[in-house]
C-alpha cells in the first residue's frame, strides 16, 4: 500500500496478486531462492469478431454427457415458442368470435381456448428454465473441476509466469460467464430467434401492408438498443473490474490489518478506499444515464410503432379490409417481434463476452503440466537390500529457476545421504538451499544431472510417489482456515482420532489444544491466526509425525520463536528426526551442531562440508558465519 493521495495505476492489479499469493502461504518457502519478481498484468480484452463465437463449441464436451437433458430443453422451448405465436390467434378469436359476434358460449369456448394455451406454455416454461439451468449449473461444476483439477498439476514454474490473480479469476469469472451462455443467454436467443421468425411469418399472414410499417420501424427501435446498449455493456464490465478493484484491496488491508494499525496506516487506506468507491459510483452513475437513455428511447420508439400501427389499422378496420381481432392478433405479433430483435442483440453481446472467456479457459486447461507423471511411472521402492528407505543423492545437478535463466540456483550440485542421516543445510541467502528443497520434491527437475531417493530418478517416477515418501516442516508453517485435526491430519486423510491425539502428543502440542474451547474442533482461522508462533510450529510438526515418512525436510522453524518456544519446537523436532533420513536448512547454527554433516553452499556449489567441529576449525564461509553468531549471541 502506498501514501500517494491517488492509488497508482499499479495498484489496481498489485492487490489482487498479493492477495491471493498470500492465501497460499506456502509459496512463502521458496522466497530465499526464487524471487518474487513482478508478473505482468492481465491484457486489456481483445476486440472480438462473430467468427470467435465459434471458440464456444470448444466446450461443447462438458454439455455432451447432458444432451438427453438438453434435448428436451429445446423441445419445451420450441413449444412454449410454439405456444406463444398461437395466442395471437387465440386472442384474435376471443374479439372478432367473443366480442363481436355477442355470442357468450362462443366467447367462453374461446377464452377456454386461450386458457389452455397459457397453461401448455407455463408447463413448457417450467420445463425449458429447469433443464436448461440444470444443464448450465451441471455444465459449470463440471468445468470448474476439470480446471481445478488441472491447475493442481501445474508445477510452481507456471505460477512464477502467471498472476496467481489471473488464475483466480478463470476459475470462477470466466466459469461464470460461460455458464450465462449455456445456462440462460442461449436458450434465450434461441427462443427469441423462434419467436421472431414465427412473428414475421404471422404479420405477413394477417396483414401484408402493416407488416411492411413494422419492417420500416425495426432499425428506428435497433438503433439506441445497439449504439447505446454497447456503452451499457462496456459500463458494466468497467464497474465489474471497479469492483473486482476494491474488493482485491479490501482483502490486502484486512489481512494485513495488523500492519495496517501497527503503522496507524488507517487514514491513509480510509482515504484510497474511498477513491475506489468513488471511481465505482462514478462508472455506475455514467451507466445508469445510458441505461434510463436506452430504456426512454426503446420505450417511446416501441409505442410510437405499436401508435403508427394502431392509427392504420384503425382505418384498415373501419373500412373493413381486416377484422378487429386481426389487428389486435397484428399488434401482438409486431410486439413480439421487436422484442425478440431487442433480446437477440443483447444476448449476441454475451456470447461474444462468453466466447473470450471460453477461450481463457481452454487456453488454461492446454497448458501442459512441467512436472507430470510418465506413461509408465517407476515405482518407489519400499526399502533398498532390507535397509529402511530415504536414501537420497544429488549427482552434478544444475538449475536454473524460469524466472532467473541466466543464474544457476544449483550448479553441479552433488550430495550422497545415507538413509536415516541428519544432513544440515547452510550458506547466505540465495546460496541454493530452498532450491534443493524444491528439487526433492520435485517442484521442478534440474537442467543437467539427476536427483534420486533409494536409487530412483525423479524425472522418471509418479510426483505424487515422490512426494509421498517426505514430510516438510516450513519456517513459516503453513495452517489451513480448519479445524486443529483437520489441519494435522492434512498429511493422512484417513487417521484415526487415536492417531491424530497421538502426533500431536508427540509434538508436545497438547498442552495448548486441551486448553482451546472446542479441543481437537477449534477452528484456527485463516492461517493459525489464534495460535502463537511455537503453536503453529508444533500443529506443523504433529502433521509430519502422523504422516510419518521416510524423509523429513526441515526449514529452520525456531528463528523467529522465543526461547521457551524454541525449546518446545526443538524437542520435537528431536522426537520427529529419531529414523528418519532428514535435511535441514539451517539460518542459526546452534541448532545443527549435532548434525551428522553439515553442507556450507554459496551461490548454488558446495564449498565445504564435514562436522561443526570441523569446519570451524577448517575456516572459510562456515567458520566466518559461527565466529558471527556465536561471538554475538
Amino acid at each position: 500500500m502506498t501514501s500517494t493521495s491517488n492509488p497508482p495505476a499499479t495498484l489496481k492489479a498489485a492487490p489482487l496478486s498479493n492477495a491471493t499469493h498470500s492465501a497460499h502461504p506456502s509459496a512463502g518457502s521458496a522466497d530465499v531462492d526464487n524471487g518474487d519478481e513482478a508478473k505482468p498484468r492481465s491484457k486489456p480484452e481483445p476486440k472480438r469478431s462473430p467468427k470467435d463465437i465459434k471458440k464456444l463449441a470448444a466446450l461443447i464436451r462438458f454439455v455432451a454427457p447432458y444432451k438427453g437433458r438438453f434435448a428436451l430443453a429445446m423441445l419445451a422451448l420450441l413449444v412454449a415458442a410454439g405456444t406463444v405465436l398461437a395466442i395471437g390467434q387465440g386472442l384474435k378469436h376471443v374479439i372478432d368470435q367473443g366480442f363481436t359476434s355477442g355470442n357468450a358460449a362462443t366467447l367462453d369456448q374461446a377464452l377456454l381456448t386461450l386458457g389452455g394455451l397459457l397453461f401448455v406454455l407455463g408447463i413448457a416454461t417450467f420445463s425449458r428454465y429447469y433443464l436448461i439451468s440444470w444443464v448450465g449449473q451441471r455444465f459449470v461444476a463440471d468445468l470448474r473441476r476439470a480446471v481445478y483439477d488441472h491447475i493442481l498439476t501445474l508445477s510452481p514454474a507456471f505460477f512464477e509466469r502467471t498472476r496467481t490473480g489471473e488464475v483466480i479469476s478463470r476459475l470462477t469469472n470466466d466459469t461464470t460467464l460461460v455458464e450465462s451462455v449455456i445456462g440462460s443467454a442461449f436458450s434465450f436467443a434461441l427462443r427469441n430467434s423462434v419467436l421472431f421468425i414465427g412473428g414475421v411469418v404471422m404479420l405477413f399472414i394477417t396483414s401484408v401492408k402493416l407488416t411492411l410499417f413494422v419492417l420500416c420501424g425495426i432499425p428506428l427501435i435497433l438503433a439506441p438498443i445497439v449504439l447505446l446498449g454497447r456503452k451499457v455493456r462496456k459500463l458494466s464490465k468497467d464497474t465489474t473490474d471497479r469492483v473486482a478493484d476494491a474488493s482485491a484491496y479490501i482483502d490486502e488491508s484486512l489481512h494485513e490489518i495488523r500492519t495496517v494499525q501497527a503503522y496507524a496506516h488507517e487514514p491513509i487506506d480510509r482515504n484510497h478506499f474511498a477513491q475506489y468507491v468513488e471511481h465505482i459510483f462514478d462508472t455506475a452513475a455514467t451507466k445508469a444515464r445510458y441505461t434510463a437513455s436506452l430504456i426512454a428511447s426503446v420505450i417511446m420508439l416501441a409505442f410510437g410503432a405499436v401508435a403508427v400501427i394502431l392509427w392504420v389499422g384503425g382505418h384498415d378496420v373501419i373500412e373493413g379490409r381486416i377484422t378487429a381481432g386481426q389487428l389486435s392478433a397484428f399488434v401482438f405479433y409486431a410486439i413480439l417481434v421487436a422484442n425478440a430483435v431487442g433480446a437477440v442483440s443483447e444476448v449476441y453481446g454475451e456470447l461474444m463476452r462468453a466466447s473470450g472467456a471460453s477461450e481463457r479457459l481452454m487456453e488454461l486447461l492446454n497448458t501442459p503440466a512441467d512436472i507430470a507423471a510418465p506413461a509408465h511411472p517407476v515405482r518407489m521402492p519400499a526399502s533398498v537390500g532390507g535397509e529402511k528407505s530415504g536414501h537420497i543423492k544429488f549427482e552434478a545437478a544444475t538449475f536454473h529457476y524460469p524466472s532467473r535463466p541466466d543464474t544457476a540456483a544449483l550448479d553441479q550440485f552433488s550430495l550422497d545421504v545415507v538413509a536415516g542421516d541428519v544432513i544440515a543445510l547452510v550458506g547466505p541467502s540465495g546460496a541454493g538451499k530452498t532450491t534443493v528443497f524444491q528439487l526433492l520434491l520435485r517442484f521442478y527437475d534440474p537442467q543437467q544431472g539427476s536427483v534420486s531417493i533409494d536409487g530412483v530418478d525423479l524425472r522418471y517416477a509418479d510426483p505424487l510417489d515422490v512426494r509421498s515418501r517426505i514430510a516438510l516442516v516450513s519456517q513459516d508453517p503453513v495452517i489451513f482456515a480448519a479445524s486443529v485435526a483437520e489441519n494435522v491430519r492434512y498429511g493422512r486423510a484417513d487417521a484415526s482420532d487415536a492417531q491424530v491425539r497421538a502426533a500431536c502428543e508427540a509434538a508436545y502440542a497438547l498442552e495448548f489444544i486441551e486448553a482451546m474451547p472446542d479441543k481437537f474442533d477449534t477452528n484456527l482461522g485463516e492461517r493459525g491466526v489464534k495460535l502463537s508462533g511455537g503453536q503453529r510450529q508444533r500443529i506443523a510438526i504433529a502433521r509430519a509425525f502422523l504422516a510419518d515418512r521416510a524423509i523429513l525436510l526441515l526449514d529452520e522453524a525456531t528463528s523467529a520463536l522465543d526461547a521457551e518456544s524454541e525449546r518446545m519446537v526443538q524437542l520435537a523436532m528431536e522426537k520427529l528426526m529419531q529414523g528418519r533420513t532428514t535435511l535441514i536448512i539451517a539460518h542459526r547454527l546452534a541448532t545443527v551442531k549435532s548434525a551428522d554433516r553439515i553442507i556450507v553452499l554459496d551461490a548454488g556449489k558446495v564449498v565445504a562440508e564435514g562436522t561443526h567441529e570441523a569446519l570451524v576449525v577448517e575456516g572459510g564461509l562456515y567458520a566466518r558465519l559461527a565466529a558471527l553468531q556465536f561471538n554475538t549471541g
